[in-house]
Formats: structure tokens, C-alpha cells, sequence
């Protein structure tokens, strides 16, 4: 019998094709939180985004099923349980390599759309407003320094993106360092250092048990820095953000991420200083492809 996969928010159509053509039965269906578990009992293997959460509700809910395999199509897997999946025999895989690039790329983005006012500036000109003064005191990217808080995939690319415009790069990591980064241009450095030196800090490691950006953190950061936050809603203090940035501490922030997806802190989205996107990091066509090239290979040697 045919493996039988739900996919409940998207997949590549040629990686879709691809699944079909080798005989698998996929489905593509979004289940709320509370039918997701009960639904699960009739699949092998369920592929996710950001939009699905596989708790223990919907694990205990699935017993008995056939479920095997959860795969998040992308990076990080704060969505699932995972122990508890494991614990239950179900195996829980993701993309990692796919989409760095993608996020790598957007994270550089905001800071050009931080350090030009491009989101605010682009707005008024819809409103067919020239708002020339207000918005020709910008800042050039070349010869400041960027602090990379996480220096995996994703903070890798960044940091080598932003040395190729001239930036001294600064870097943390809580795991092991990778190795071969270090240069003239790149450096590893404790926490508090990278907080006082940084102009811009990009936030690109998981969350754990407290924000990232919090009220402590900013008191260490340099006035008038930058935050550019494409890893997860949950590492910034949203409220702490907002204040510092109506009190000219932070300069401007660019957030692709958000600690509630189904409800943004609209205040701080429409700061007049934020560049800001609705989760978009891996929303490319190049990055889908390959998302969805892993995604079958994963399944096909499951």
C-alpha cells in the first residue's frame, strides 16, 4: 500500500508532482489545531510549515494511527514536539540547508530597508507625499558592525554577505564554533562584547527560554542600533522593542518575524522606524525547489 502523506501548508508543486509520480498518495489539507490530531491517525507522514503545530494535543490524539514521520519543510522546528513525538515512535525530520540563503538574503534586505527608511519612504509615495527631507538622513552599511547573535546556516550567510559590503562582522554562538570563519573581518566574541560594539544586530538562532532582545540586552547595545530579526518571533521582547524605539535607543528594526502570527503586534509592525514582513524567509522559488528536493528525499529513503 502507498504511503499516505498530508501536507498542510504547501509543498513545491514540482516536488508534489515528483511524490505523485513515485506512487505516494498526498494530500493537501490544513486542519485546525483541535482536528489535526484525530486526522493524523489516517497518515504515514505529515509535512508542516510554521503555520501547523504538532503538540502532545494532537500526538495523543493521533495513538493508535499510522503516523510515522513529521517533516517541517524549512528550519526551525519550535512547532513540534519533539521528544514527545519521539517518545510516541514518530520520527521528526526538517530542510535545514534549503533555505539559508533565502533567509540570508532578506536579512541584508531589511538592513538596506533599515538603514534608507525604504519601507516608510515607499509608503508616503504611495500617499503621494515627497517626503525628500525627511527621509535623506540614511546611513551607509559599509564600515559598520554587524553582530550575528547564532553563527549556524543562516548567521553564516549573513555574515559573509555583509563582509563582501565592507562590514566588520562579530558573532556568538551557544553551541561549538564553526570553523574557518574567523579573518580580519570576522571575529567570535562573549555576548556582552557583541551587544556594546554592534551598529546592527541580527538575531539567527532558535529560541529558548527568554527573548534574545529584552530590556536587559538593550541597556548593553550601543544607542542607536539596529535589529534585524529573521529567526523566530519568540528571541525579541516585542513590548521592550517598541519602547526602545520610541525612545530613539534602537534607530530602526527589520522584523520578518513575529512571537504571534495569527495576531502581529500591530503597533510595532506600523513604527514608522520597522521594516517589517510577514514571515517570508524562505519565500523564494529558488528556496521552495530545493525545500521541496529535500523534502522527497527525505521521504523516499524514510
Amino acid at each position: 500500500m502507498a504511503m499516505r502523506i498530508l501536507v498542510t501548508d504547501g509543498m513545491d508543486a514540482g516536488a508534489m508532482q515528483q511524490l505523485r509520480a513515485d506512487g505516494y498518495e498526498v494530500v493537501e489539507q490544513f486542519y485546525e489545531p483541535e482536528a489535526l490530531g484525530a486526522a493524523l491517525r489516517e497518515f504515514d507522514a505529515v509535512v508542516i510549515r510554521s503555520a501547523t503545530k504538532i503538540k502532545a494535543p494532537q500526538i495523543d490524539a493521533e495513538k493508535g494511527g499510522k503516523l510515522r514521520l513529521i517533516i517541517r519543510a524549512g528550519v526551525g522546528m519550535d512547532n513540534i514536539d519533539i521528544p514527545y513525538a519521539e517518545a510516541a515512535g514518530i520520527a521528526c525530520k526538517n530542510t535545514p540547508r534549503a533555505s539559508s540563503n533565502a533567509v540570508a538574503e532578506l536579512a541584508v534586505g531589511l538592513m538596506f530597508a533599515c538603514a534608507r527608511s525604504l519601507s516608510i519612504a515607499g509608503s508616503t509615495m504611495r500617499e503621494k507625499k515627497w517626503e525628500k527631507k525627511a527621509y535623506s538622513k540614511g546611513f551607509e552599511l559599509q564600515g559598520k558592525t554587524l553582530g550575528v547573535i547564532g553563527y549556524g546556516r543562516i548567521g553564516r550567510r549573513i555574515g559573509e554577505k555583509c563582509q563582501a559590503l565592507g562590514m566588520d562582522v562579530l558573532a556568538t554562538v551557544h553551541r561549538s564554533k564553526p570553523e574557518g570563519c574567523e579573518c580580519a573581518t570576522m571575529h567570535f566574541v562573549p555576548m556582552d562584547e557583541l551587544l556594546a560594539r554592534s551598529d546592527i544586530i541580527a538575531l539567527s538562532a532558535p529560541s529558548g527560554d527568554k527573548p534574545l532582545v529584552d530590556a536587559e540586552s538593550l541597556a548593553k547595545m550601543k544607542d542607536g542600533v539596529v535589529i534585524i530579526n529573521t529567526s523566530r518571533g519568540a528571541n525579541i521582547d516585542e513590548a521592550a522593542l517598541l519602547d526602545a524605539l520610541n525612545s530613539g535607543k534602537v534607530r530602526a528594526a527589520g522584523l520578518d518575524v513575529w512571537l504571534s502570527e495569527k495576531e502581529p503586534n500591530w503597533a510595532l509592525a506600523a513604527h514608522p522606524s520597522v521594516a517589517c514582513t510577514p514571515h517570508i524567509g524562505a519565500g523564494t522559488d529558488e528556496a521552495q525547489a530545493r525545500i521541496g528536493a529535500e523534502l522527497v528525499d527525505i521521504l523516499e529513503h524514510f
